[in-house]
């Protein structure tokens, strides 16, 4: 149990998917930042899990832990398909947002499948809750801070993809510091 709640802080906090790896990053785009974290954070919660035990029920017992990612990417795919397809029937607007190529390019989700295989099933469990929770409220935080960044009166040579960088950059500090938390 004490495994299973150190991976879901340390997940959600101090590793961050988004902020603390650079395996996520790819996920801090301004346009659908809300719809993508709900997704993203659905798809993580699903896909860890599942990608741990298709690695220690398939890969594994037969020797082939080299082919995760040609199984890990379809899987990757059709999970975000069918929760794509399952949230739209909650919020009729996630199926007009385009999410799908998103989710299918989010490296966040692939990242934690692959760190996923170290560990033992309450851990990929963990992983999989607080990388997802992480995901959804490095999103909402950073659609906020650019909310408040739209509104503010910025330099022209700031606007658009500096600022952007910069919002990201305060972020990943704000979040250095649960560095150690969540860890032994």
């Amino acid at each position: 149990m004490t495994d299973f709640l150190l991976a879901l802080l340390g997940a959600a906090l101090a590793s961050n998917l988004v902020l603390g790896l650079p395996v996520g990053a790819d996920a801090l785009r301004p346009p659908r930042g809300r719809a993508l974290a709900e997704a993203g954070g659905v798809l993580l919660v699903v896909a860890v899990p599942v990608a741990w035990l298709l690695d220690r029920l398939v890969l594994a017992p037969f020797g082939l832990d080299a082919l995760c990612l040609f199984l890990f990417l379809p899987l990757l795919a059709g999970l975000a398909w069918a929760l794509l397809r399952l949230l739209a029937r909650w919020r009729p607007a996630l199926a007009a947002e385009g999410l799908l190529p998103l989710l299918l390019a989010n490296g966040a989700a692939l990242g934690a499948m692959l760190l996923a295989q170290a560990g033992s099933l309450l851990q990929a469990l963990g992983l999989g809750l607080g990388g997802g929770f992480g995901f959804w409220l490095v999103l909402h935080l950073f659609d906020d801070l650019l909310a408040q960044t739209e509104q503010a009166d910025i330099p022209a040579p700031f606007k658009g993809t500096p600022m952007l960088l910069i919002c990201a950059g305060l972020m990943g500090l704000a979040f250095l510091g649960f560095n150690g938390f969540g860890t032994p």
